[in-house]
């Protein structure tokens, strides 16, 4: 019996056991003709719903507390430079844990590593509505995103084990939209439950939210199948202790005050880079002398992966970043209040939720990944539009133009994300499924970190500078839009179809 039938021993049939047949003398075509074809696992839909909510749960929180930020700190005061670290303690520790929480999956079994996290994730939600300071919050926040990090790796490789052949990629297409409506909609529905104070609750009711989810992912989780790595690695300490420095130095000194970064911040993301060019010797070193790798070296062979990380960590810059930008300016600049921030970004959600559903429906299975690429294009439109309203507006005045520009910015997001993670995954095997989930989704929340240091300091030193709020507007938006020029290179090297089929060449001679 093989490993992968055995750790699936107590579950029911699906598409990876294959049923007992009858004993058979005949020999040739005629035996292999009485074999059934594989029974699809019964429960998968069901539990892809378990899957789907815990991701959304996680990005709802990731970015729900851009809006409830400026009110947390009137309510527990401490320094300004506070504020970014509601939601960057929760970022930085979820991309640091990443990689290694992948591995745990590997070795311990995803569902059981899956349904440990949200139980953590539920436990560190209520502690955060329940923090007395800023200093305990920023804490709890960061335990929040270690516990995320134990979540968010294990959905890919269970969608694996439960899906397969054309149902595969219609699961992991899911992923996309429904992350990216996610993080869309955290900052809407941040300022609807400030705004509304429920029982008194105030900014409080942005994490006692997740606790009826996670409740009801919990419920599910038993649907969900176990499985693990064909062949169990083993954790690496010294390859995750590199990785850990390596992005604290990328992205704390950028994240560490409210304008932007200064001459030292800039050395030390220079280090930290350094640092990481030496963990990913660390790998390659590791791999030749038989060791388990924190990462798969596979997957940096050739050039699609490598693009598709670098294009997931420029893309989620800019979509964080430009939401930072709508809401600093509208609480900060006009003093709008955080209702009018959330319900201003509502437009982007419901592009980007038109835009997903049509891709995922009808454009992808046409045009293929063509469409990631008119998503960026159509989301540099959807800038350049904003950034217009911004320059048109009067001073002090309400950007009438922007929810237009937002939709159509939304449109572009949500074409790009629902072909992204089935590009990006397509050619990763079982063996690497680990080290690929936990890599994508941490140069996703490290992108994300980046665009709202790089792209919101930009804001802040402007308007700090006595510049006017809209003009400080348009600068980010600016920034935004060379970080989105610098991902449409990646994405064609993503998705390039002569470097396919070199990789898939390269895998079929490695296999014989």
């Amino acid at each position: 019996m093989t490993e992968r039938s055995t750790q699936h021993s107590n579950e029911p049939a699906s598409h990876s056991t294959k049923q007992p047949t009858e004993p058979t003398r005949t020999a040739g075509v005629a035996a292999r003709s009485v074999q059934p074809t594989p029974v699809a696992y019964p429960r998968r839909w069901t539990a892809l719903i378990a899957l789907l909510t815990a991701e959304a749960m996680n990005l709802l929180d990731a970015t729900i507390v851009q809006v409830a930020g400026p009110v947390i700190h009137a309510d527990l005061g401490g320094p300004a430079a506070a504020i970014p670290w509601y939601s960057a303690a929760y970022t930085l520790a979820f991309a640091l844990g990443l990689l290694t929480a992948a591995r745990l999956g590997d070795i311990a079994g995803r569902r059981r590593i899956f349904r440990i996290g949200v139980t953590a994730f539920a436990l560190t939600s209520l502690a955060c509505a329940l923090a007395p300071t800023a200093g305990v919050l920023i804490g709890v926040r960061a335990a929040q995103g270690a516990a995320a990090a134990l979540i968010i790796p294990q959905t890919f490789g269970l969608i694996r084990a439960m899906f397969d052949g054309d149902e595969l990629p219609k699961a992991l297409g899911t992923i996309g939209p429904v992350m990216g409506l996610s993080a869309v909609l955290g900052p809407v529905l941040g300022g609807v439950l400030t705004h509304a104070d429920l029982f008194g609750t105030s900014w409080r009711a942005v994490f006692l939210v997740n606790l009826p989810l996670a409740a009801a992912v919990l419920a599910i989780a038993p649907r969900l199948r176990e499985d693990r790595a064909p062949v169990r690695p083993r954790l690496d300490p010294t390859g995750t202790a590199l990785a850990m420095v390596g992005t604290a130095l990328l992205v704390c000194p950028l994240t560490a005050g409210t304008g932007a970064p200064k001459t030292g911040a800039w050395a030390a993301a220079a280090l930290g880079t350094l640092v990481l060019i030496v963990f990913t010797a660390h790998q390659r070193r590791a791999a030749a002398a038989g060791r388990t790798p924190l990462i798969e070296p596979s997957l940096l062979r050739g050039r699609a992966f490598p693009a598709a990380l670098a294009t997931s960590t420029l893309f989620f810059a800019v979509m964080n970043g430009v939401m930072i930008t709508v809401v600093l300016h509208l609480e900060l600049g006009l003093d709008n209040g955080p209702l009018a921030a959330g319900l201003t970004l509502l437009p982007w959600s419901a592009g980007l939720a038109v835009a997903s559903w049509a891709a995922g429906s009808h454009l992808v299975p046409r045009y293929g990944t063509r469409v990631l690429h008119a998503g960026i294009a159509t989301l540099a439109a959807g800038l350049a539009a904003a950034a217009l309203a911004y320059r048109v507006a009067p001073a002090g005045d309400y950007p009438l133009g922007l929810p237009f520009a937002l939709v159509l910015a939304g449109l572009g997001v949500g074409l790009f994300t629902a072909p992204f993670f089935t590009a990006a995954l397509r050619h990763v095997s079982p063996q690497e499924t680990g080290s690929a989930a936990g890599l994508l989704n941490a140069v996703q929340q490290l992108g994300g970190t980046l665009g709202v240091a790089i792209v919101g300091g930009v804001y802040l030193t402007g308007s700090g500078s006595g510049q006017a709020p809209g003009l400080s507007a348009q600068h980010a938006l600016a920034t935004a839009a060379a970080l989105l020029a610098a991902t449409a290179p990646a994405a064609w090297a993503m998705t390039t179809r002569r470097r396919a089929r070199t990789e898939t060449a390269r895998a079929s001679s490695d296999v014989h």
